[in-house]
């Protein structure tokens, strides 16, 4: 009857919450003292509530009696079924008052609304970083654990995150799920496309602090501050050289294998770097895109036409240690360097 009358005569010595039964309670109070009286005799975790323990213990049986009407997946949780049916109904009941999102479950409001309020009640107990949810800080943890629960099943490659599975199992399939709206070229990653993008507005949304440069990908901007560190991570296996970019190091490692991966499709050359492959192409296609902002001349290759600017500039960049003679080009320079041997 109190469900009726809305009586509440049992409260919380607590907070004074009331209640219209003495096991809600009970089971309220739990969330003040952290009690958790239902333990799982499978593992060591415990639970403040019976049905969470039920649930629980879903996970270890592999039973999943809530399926969906639609698609007929299944869930071990009624309240996971209710989440999903929305994706196909695109029911997004919980709305945010300070923007216009909305989002098909509670918990996902909640995690945006911090996003708002800057809040970050989740820290690493190893280095005290904050993060707004959860599942990120269960992330991050792992940047300390090096554990890696994800592997593949076709190559046993593992990944400390599920996502980074997702985009390797691409690598296998040849799946490219993401193309650019603007040439339809296909990418396996979201990220790849962003920067992509990027080619087309040239937008450069990393700026180096210490000069003017910017870049359009943040791994770009990492490498371009080591030319101001003087960092050089990445050393060869082979002859101990260093570099501040893994890129180079593997491109300078082809130089010890002769690997030679880049291969034209239209002869039988191959190269060991793509840049390489790209310029070319250009022999094939007849393709000029850099041309002088002067006379509007055409080149394949950027540092043909770097070389042909000076030729309006006058610029004499090469010098002979020699006779200190100076010259616009550095084969130039050596064909004059000879002439003093």
């Amino acid at each position: 009857m109190r469900a009726h009358t809305g009586e509440k005569p049992f409260s919380c010595p607590t907070c004074a919450k009331g209640f219209s039964s003495k096991s809600n309670l009970n089971i309220h109070i739990r969330t003040h003292t952290g009690e958790k009286p239902y333990a799982c005799e499978m593992c060591d975790k415990s639970f403040r509530f019976g049905s969470s323990l039920a649930c629980h213990m879903r996970a270890h049986s592999g039973e999943k009696p809530f399926s969906c009407p639609t698609c007929a997946k299944g869930f071990s949780q009624k309240g996971n079924l209710i989440k999903h049916i929305r994706t196909h109904m695109g029911k997004k009941p919980y709305e945010c008052e300070m923007c216009d999102k909305s989002f098909s479950n509670g918990s996902h409001l909640a995690s945006h609304m911090r996003a708002h309020m800057g809040e970050k009640p989740f820290s690493c107990p190893t280095c005290a970083k904050g993060f707004s949810q959860k599942g990120n800080l269960n992330m991050h943890l792992r940047t300390h654990t090096g554990e890696k629960p994800y592997t593949c099943e076709m190559c046993g490659k593992s990944f400390s995150f599920s996502s980074g599975l997702v985009c390797h199992m691409r690598t296998h399939t040849g799946e490219k799920p993401f193309s650019c709206p603007t040439c339809a070229k296909e990418f396996s990653q979201k990220g790849s496309l962003i920067m992509h993008i990027r080619t087309h507005t040239g937008d450069k949304p990393y700026t180096c602090e210490l000069c003017d440069k910017s870049f359009s990908n943040g791994s770009h901007l990492a490498g371009h501050m080591r030319t101001h560190t003087g960092e050089k991570p990445f050393s060869c296996p082979t002859c101990a050289k260093e570099f501040s970019q893994k890129s180079s190091l593997s491109k300078h490692i082809r130089t010890h294998t002769g690997e030679k991966p880049y291969a034209c499709e239209m002869c039988d050359k191959s190269f060991s770097v793509g840049s390489y492959l790209a310029r070319h192409m250009r022999k094939h296609t007849g393709e000029k895109p850099f041309s002088c902002p002067t006379c509007a001349k055409v080149f394949s290759l950027k540092g043909n036409l770097n070389m042909h600017i000076r030729t309006h500039t006058g610029e004499k960049p090469y010098h002979c240690k020699v006779c200190n003679k100076s010259f616009t080009s550095s084969s130039s320079r050596i064909k004059h360097i000879r002439t003093h041997s």
